[in-house]
């Protein structure tokens, strides 16, 4: 049984790299086709929007730190009964408060997407950069580059796809009166239009629970291991499925199949010119 099908991109190991915050590109570093590991900087983004919520952390950090000191100065002068209670802890309260906005201004960086060295260094240096590198996510393939030098970038634009193609799906779509040949785990061979001399073998990794109203037909994916990145994404193969009905079923040629006084029939050579007839079923 043969199905026709295509090579979509693998969902489980394809990722749209976007801006967590608005932002200018100031360098591209990576182009399509090109392989990268988990962490290289594709590029990367000068942001205003990063630069104030880097300078809001400062100054939160020095409100923290100015509070810290202003209750430790009034716990000793209350040790020194120079201050009331209530001006202890209200300084005290104020100190929990700008601990808390301190711990914000960091959580907002981190969703920014801001790697925790870089935070270190701002919290040491002081020093805003506001700079913010797009990096993969997984071991890769770019398959796509949606972004120049110089462009203004908004949080929702899909700027690179990451896609790791070792290996790739293969959908294919199986007709109503074929279903009971396919089970999950089976073993099937692929032929790609791009190598119509090669067989690959894949794996039904998923056979659809739903047919389509419009074609009758059910999705059907086969996973290709693909170490050489030979397939690539929208490639149209066939998938070959090798099946019977039972697993101790013979076949014969339908011509060799008689009717005979009983039922079906078949002839089995037992020597030169010498047959024995068979019913079957």
């Amino acid at each position: 049984h043969e199905f026709p099908a295509t090579v979509p991109a693998n969902q489980n190991e394809l990722a749209e790299v976007t801006a967590l915050i608005r932002g200018r590109v100031v360098k591209v570093h990576v182009d399509v086709g090109q392989d990268v590991n988990k962490g290289t900087r594709l590029a990367l983004l000068h942001s205003v929007d990063l630069g104030m919520a880097e300078g809001e952390h400062l100054k939160s950090a020095a409100r923290m730190e100015e509070a810290e000191r202003s209750h430790v100065r009034a716990k000793e002068l209350y040790e020194n009964k120079a201050v009331s209670l209530a001006e202890l802890q209200r300084r005290e309260a104020a100190m929990k408060a700008a601990r808390a906005e301190a711990r914000e201004t960091r959580n907002r960086l981190e969703l920014l997407g801001v790697p925790q060295e870089e935070i270190d260094r701002l919290d040491r240096e002081h020093t805003i950069k506001a700079d913010m590198p797009l990096r993969a996510p997984f071991d890769g393939r770019v398959i796509t580059r949606n972004i120049t030098r110089g462009e203004v970038v908004e949080t929702d634009q899909k700027l690179f796809t990451v896609a790791n193609l070792t290996d790739v799906w293969v959908i294919g779509n199986v007709p109503e009166k074929d279903i009971r040949f396919i089970h999950k785990d089976q073993n099937v061979n692929v032929v790609f239009a791009a190598y119509p001399h090669a067989i690959f073998g894949g794996t039904i990794t998923y056979v659809g629970d739903v047919l389509d109203p419009a074609t009758r037909t059910m999705s059907l994916r086969v996973t290709v291991s693909n170490p050489e990145r030979l397939l690539k994404p929208e490639m149209f193969a066939v998938i070959s499925v090798y099946a019977t009905s039972s697993s101790d079923a013979l076949s014969v040629p339908l011509a060799a199949v008689q009717d005979g006084p009983v039922g079906k029939m078949v002839f089995i050579q037992q020597d030169v010119g010498t047959f024995e007839a068979r019913t079957v079923k």
